[in-house]
């Protein structure tokens, strides 16, 4: 198993964090302040008056003004791209919103990274995808997505190819760890119901490639500091279903196992439509680094669902627990 042990070069700095209030850009900036204290800036949306701490800042990236002024007092080096509202619903029933946040924001952030001659590195998503392709996703596949939020993403990704080549896009999936609001991600939206006793209802076909964000934050730190250029993908090497995840969290959380419910995802109903199996297929990434950057969520095989009742199962030796789930789930231990 590869174990990466030197720390990846320094990207340009200052560094600046777009779209912290999720996962990704969440632990990013973590990461990001902790490697290179007083250089990091993270901005998030002005309403989401929540999020605060160092380092923090209210600006809008659609707020082309706002953005100016910003990287006229700090003259970032760099930035990395987490921004987008990816809450499904939501861009659904407000189309407009979507575009504005996912696509005019995106289309500053070329601007100004132009003018100012700063790194690029943009997240985008494997929703891009239906997912009605059996997976296992190569970047010059087609992309169809079913939202409008697949369909922002998509318009970004052909901003940054056409306006800005020399930037890097990589396209993620679910992105495992930690979130501000405890509601955010995958784990903390699917565990908030296991902690309250109630039901998760979660899709036997929707399958994704998750990652930890503790891989993503050394492989955003180490194509910043380099001049790779173009589309990636950079998935987790094993697929899981929305189900398999959900039966993760319940059996190493120590949860109910009665509390996790399945269903197809045509049983969600229209509003929003679902996707497939829109796994990716991350070997160009590694290929072009030369190492697989990217370890199995979860780490251990042990933990990967191999049965639908598979959550029932308690073994003597994995008693399951909030901490062993915070130690296992949220942080990957390959990378402690």
């Amino acid at each position: 198993m590869f174990r990466q042990t030197n720390q990846p070069s320094a990207p340009p700095l200052p560094l600046l964090i777009t779209g912290v209030a999720g996962v990704a850009g969440y632990n990013a900036l973590a990461y990001f302040q902790d490697r290179y204290p007083g250089q990091v800036i993270g901005i998030r949306q002005r309403d989401n008056w929540r999020l605060d701490g160092p380092g923090v800042v209210a600006c809008n990236a659609e707020d082309e003004e706002g953005l100016s002024r910003l990287f006229e007092e700090h003259r970032f080096g760099a930035v990395l791209d987490c921004a987008g509202n990816c809450a499904l619903r939501a861009c659904e029933l407000d189309p407009a919103m979507a575009w504005r946040i996912n696509v005019d924001g995106v289309r500053n952030l070329i601007a100004i990274a132009r003018e100012y001659h700063a790194r690029l590195v943009h997240l985008s998503i494997d929703l891009v995808f239906s997912g009605t392709r059996s997976g296992g996703h190569r970047e010059d596949d087609p992309t169809d997505p079913v939202t409008v939020y697949g369909r922002t993403m998509v318009a970004a990704e052909e901003l940054i190819r056409e306006q800005l080549p020399e930037a890097c896009t990589l396209r993620i999936s679910l992105p495992m760890g930690v979130s501000f609001n405890g509601h955010a991600g995958a784990i903390d939206w699917i565990q908030s119901r296991f902690k309250k006793s109630k039901p998760a209802t979660l899709y036997f076909d929707e399958v994704r490639t998750p990652t930890y964000t503790d891989c993503l934050n050394r492989l955003c730190e180490t194509v910043l500091a380099s001049d790779l250029a173009g589309l990636y993908h950079a998935g987790g090497p094993q697929p899981l279903s929305l189900y398999q995840i959900a039966q993760v969290i319940n059996r190493v959380g120590g949860y109910d196992p009665e509390h996790l419910m399945g269903c197809q995802r045509h049983a969600a109903g229209p509003i929003p439509p679902r996707a497939g199996n829109v796994t990716l297929d991350s070997s160009k990434l590694a290929r072009a680094l030369g190492y697989q950057p990217i370890h199995t969520w979860p780490y251990d095989p042990s933990l990967v669902p191999t049965h639908e009742r598979w959550h029932f199962d308690r073994p003597a030796d994995q008693p399951g627990s909030k901490q062993w789930l915070a130690e296992v789930l949220y942080r990957n231990p390959l990378r402690s």
